[in-house]
């Protein structure tokens, strides 16, 4: 046998080696076995709560509009808020921005200031159609405070955090007897918006 067949022979011979080794090692994984077992299965619902807060104008018109203010004028309207979703909610702001803005606005101090009040119960509307005054006639009032008019604050204690509560709520804009001769001839536009926000997540 020449020498370049016996090299031949000898690459052959250890490929084969390779092969079989790897058949072998296939095999030895196939050898163990694995037991199982389920459990029945368990039906679970979970249905989503709402969020959804209503606001419905009591008596005078709004949109509101007011002309030839001078300082210790306001105006005031009254609104109902509802909460008419399925989940509690943690807290009710009150955003107001100015659409068109001005010195009113603009000067926190002097500028125009907005207050929030709460009655127990439906407000009693006096005074005229343009310039409607409010009475909480037979229930509690709360002051829910004073901010410049544009602002972004939480309203507390409000009924509407609780579904099916629901607040009769006044708010008053007004010019301070301190703002000057810089306020005259100037207008400004507001958008007041509340919002509702979920409450916290909890263990269910």
């Amino acid at each position: 046998m020449s020498a370049r067949t016996r090299k031949a022979t000898t690459r052959k011979v250890i490929g084969s080696l390779g092969v079989l080794g790897a058949a072998a090692a296939v095999a030895g994984l196939g050898t163990f076995g694995t037991f199982t077992d389920s459990t029945t299965p368990i039906s679970t619902d979970v249905a989503s709560g709402t969020v959804k807060i209503n606001l419905a104008s009591t008596g005078a018109a709004i949109p509101a509009t007011t002309a030839n203010f001078v300082p210790g004028d306001s105006m005031t309207r009254a609104v109902t808020l509802s909460n008419s979703g399925t989940s509690a909610l943690s807290s009710v702001t009150l955003g107001t921005t100015a659409t068109v803005s001005s010195v009113l606005n603009t000067d926190t101090t002097n500028g125009l200031q907005l207050n929030v009040k709460s009655c127990t119960v439906p407000w009693t509307q006096g005074g005229t159609a343009t310039a409607p005054t409010y009475t909480c006639t037979g229930g509690t009032v709360t002051d829910l405070g004073s901010t410049a008019v544009v602002s972004n604050r939480t309203l507390a204690g409000l009924n509407s955090l609780n579904p099916g509560g629901v607040d009769n709520l006044v708010f008053s804009i007004s010019l301070p007897t301190a703002a000057d001769n810089g306020f005259q001839g100037k207008t400004s536009t507001f958008s007041l918006v509340f919002t509702g926000t979920q409450r916290a997540g909890s263990a269910r």
